[in-house]
């Protein structure tokens, strides 16, 4: 019986590496471009489109989510150093713990110290965190990085990046899961009812974190997103014991640009056939496809892959072109949009088309997915 035992032990131990190396890790996640940079440095960004929030209600809620978020670090130092309502910026800095792995008989973990920023405008905001810096170790054991030098495409993948580079992997992947899950927590607190709400939120996000499943892909890089509010909403003879009805909320929709919505004062109405075919240019700036009227449950996408104007059986028409990984089931499913053109760094579209759908041919596998709208009305600013 012993000697079975001794020689089943053996098996295992030399079948082990085999079923670690059959159990590979899908790590699309964290290759080229999870970790952005801005002029040589890391800053992970996530950008926000609020349709009728105010400037000042995202401040409010972004400022006291940061502020508890942040007192959870449980630390003099992680803390709001900076916050300006009239321009709608609150900034704040933060350090804890991320942990690599934790055993019975080992702890590996290191101290992150990052910077976290919001800023706000009317119907948007964007999220930064940066200045992203590690300590690892105790005491005269300790070692310093900085995120620029050990976890970028150049540090942590191999030279034709489709690999984590061994030992800098598990920086890279739970700094990019530590930036996703700040991104979510923010995407929550400026979708809740109210920022009374917020409170009650953070309060049970220990207790479902460890839960919590990471997605296939980061939410800090899949593109901004469209947030519908849940509002309270109550009739005008409302008595203080009644109790208020809740809108529930669309679902968060990903991908989404970040836009301003556009005033139509502003806009002249243009014949469509009259319009200049170099009014639109994917260079100097980005085509977004408008699903729906109501600014509550409004879906915005831009045409990743471009568009231009053009004719088809002598009408005036749109391309739209989505790239072959954007969601386009609900641009399926309408017979009428709307296509907005956003020069480079303003947030108000320079043209507006509403659209009527036309047949357009299924895309080859891999290739862009095209859409032609006929122009039925054009505003131009």
């Amino acid at each position: 019986m012993k000697k079975t035992t001794q020689l089943l032990f053996v098996l295992v131990c030399l079948c082990l590496p085999m079923l670690v190396q059959a159990q590979k890790r899908d790590d699309s996640k964290y290759l080229a471009g999870a970790v952005p940079e801005i002029d040589g440095k890391v800053v992970f960004s996530k950008e926000f489109s609020i349709p009728g929030m105010s400037k000042d209600e995202i401040f409010e809620r972004m400022q006291k989510w940061m502020q508890i978020r942040l007192k959870r670090n449980q630390n003099e130092t992680s803390r709001i150093v900076y916050a300006d309502k009239e321009k709608g910026q609150v900034v704040g800095i933060g350090e804890e713990w991320i942990v690599f792995s934790s055993t019975a008989l080992a702890l590996d973990r290191t101290r992150v110290q990052y910077q976290i920023g919001a800023f706000c405008q009317p119907e948007t905001c964007e999220l930064r965190i940066e200045k992203i810096r590690y300590t690892y170790g105790e005491g005269r054991d300790q070692e310093k990085y900085i995120a620029e030098e050990w976890i970028t495409d150049e540090y942590a993948l191999n030279k034709s990046q489709t690999k984590l580079v061994r030992g800098l992997a598990k920086w890279r992947r739970k700094t990019v899961d530590f930036a996703d899950a700040l991104c979510t927590e923010a995407t929550d607190a400026l979708s809740a009812t109210s920022i009374e709400q917020i409170v009650a939120m953070n309060n049970d996000e220990e207790e479902t974190k460890e839960e919590s499943k990471q997605p296939a892909k980061a939410i800090v890089n899949a593109g901004p997103t469209v947030i519908t509010t849940k509002r309270e909403v109550t009739t005008p003879n409302e008595k203080a014991e009644q109790q208020p009805q809740t809108v529930a909320a669309t679902p968060i929709v990903p991908a989404q640009p970040v836009t301003k919505a556009p005033n139509s004062n502003e806009y002249k109405e243009t014949a469509p056939n009259l319009l200049p075919s170099d009014i639109i240019q994917i260079g100097s700036g980005k085509l977004v496809i408008v699903i729906g009227t109501d600014a509550f449950n409004m879906t915005m996408m831009t045409a990743n892959a471009g568009g231009s104007l053009g004719k088809m059986s002598g009408k005036p028409v749109v391309y739209t072109f989505l790239t072959p990984e954007q969601n386009h089931e609900q641009i399926d499913q309408v017979e009428t949009y709307s296509v907005r053109f956003y020069p480079n760094g303003k947030q108000e579209p320079s043209v507006i088309l509403e659209c009527k759908k036309l047949p357009s041919q299924e895309p080859m596998e891999g290739q862009p997915r095209m859409y032609i709208g006929e122009i039925v009305k054009a505003m131009v600013k």
